[in-house]
């Protein structure tokens, strides 16, 4: 009957130590997958902040290509306006010049008529 006890006695505490082993490894388990888990979304933030910084540079890269672009078209704009200008000044300039002659040219005859 003693033995009988201390036997059944020893496999209870036998199992009971086994559970409490099997309850440790799989405690030990979960521990390591929550901090695979977290690594795996830490390395998927990661690669997130990555496209997102790439993609923010490829914007920011086409908005000043857009803004230099408009800016170039700015400048040949008003490269071609004062160039516009210019000629309207020289043709101006011209047509004084001409009008001078042609009045020089009608004093002269006036001259020579009176004459």
């Amino acid at each position: 009957d003693s033995f009988a006890f201390r036997n059944a006695e020893g496999k209870r505490i036998r199992d009971l130590e086994g559970q409490m082993k099997a309850d440790e490894r799989h405690g030990e388990h979960e521990s390591y997958e929550l901090k695979w888990d977290g690594e795996r979304d830490a390395d998927a933030y990661k690669r997130q902040l990555a496209i997102e910084r790439r993609d923010s540079f490829a914007f920011r890269n086409a908005e000043g290509k857009r803004i230099r672009d408009l800016e170039g078209q700015m400048k040949a704009d008003e490269r071609h306006g004062e160039h516009e200008s210019y000629e309207l000044k020289w043709d101006g300039e011209r047509d004084a010049d001409a009008y001078k002659r042609q009045l020089a040219i009608e004093r002269r005859d006036s001259f020579a008529f009176r004459n």
